[in-house]
């Protein structure tokens, strides 16, 4: 079966500052959500009111709808990727479909190339730089901080656009690691780097891994910050 990428843009404005953490200001509600099978069909997926107009965040149901269909690609055989999508997308759709379990059992087969990345380097890395490493040209429309700003003013067209981007740029980025068995990207100091992926793995086999060396940071991020949410 084929991959399937996701990807989510929440509909609160949150507006950090300097060292914050965003997931300490959740639980974050979604404005829409874009599925692409790669070859096949691309989705959006939001709420909309009586005569058509996107609302404001996602309602329950369709959240649900979602979350449902996600499951029913992955027992299929599809694989499901999304960057970061076990620490924030699996958790947020799953909270926005008042369905934790079912968020869990997805979260736990879905395939996380920044994940990944992480248990082999200890620290994560954006979409965007390991799009520049591998060579992949796609310019966002945004940034990720803008998109609820954006859906609310009711620039919703511009938003569904950016969401449709981020799940297109997951799929060529998921292809060419795949097929250069390794994540290239650009370092904070903007010099290139690699590391060997030899295939994707699913978030359950990542997590069983062991951390690699952290002695060298003075604040080392534990896997939990990803993770922890599945035992709550």
């Amino acid at each position: 079966m084929g991959i399937i990428t996701f990807d989510i843009e929440t509909a609160n404005i949150i507006d950090l500052g300097s060292g914050q953490d965003l997931d300490s200001f959740g639980p974050f509600d979604i404005a829409v959500a874009a599925t692409h099978a790669v070859g096949g069909e691309e989705r959006l997926w939001m709420s909309k009111s009586a005569s058509g107009v996107p609302l404001p965040m996602m309602a329950p149901d369709a959240a649900q709808e979602l979350l449902q269909y996600l499951e029913s690609m992955q027992k299929l055989g599809h694989m499901l990727v999304a960057w970061n999508g076990l620490s924030f997308d699996m958790r947020w759709i799953g909270h926005a479909a008042r369905d934790m379990p079912a968020a869990r059992r997805v979260a736990l087969k879905i395939y996380d190339p920044m994940f990944q990345f992480f248990k082999l380097k200890g620290f994560p890395v954006g979409l965007a730089k390991v799009g520049e490493g591998m060579g992949i040209q796609m310019k966002k429309l945004m940034s990720g901080a803008d998109a609820p700003k954006e859906w609310l003013a009711g620039n919703h067209q511009l938003v569904c656009d950016y969401v449709i981007g981020d799940v297109r740029l997951t799929a060529e980025i998921a292809d060419a690691i795949v097929q250069a068995k390794r994540i290239s990207w650009i370092t904070q100091r903007g010099t290139p780097s690699s590391v060997s992926l030899p295939r994707l793995r699913t978030v359950e086999d990542c997590m069983a891994d062991p951390m690699p060396d952290q002695s060298w940071m003075t604040e080392p991020i534990l896997q939990e910050r990803f993770a922890g949410w599945l035992g709550e």
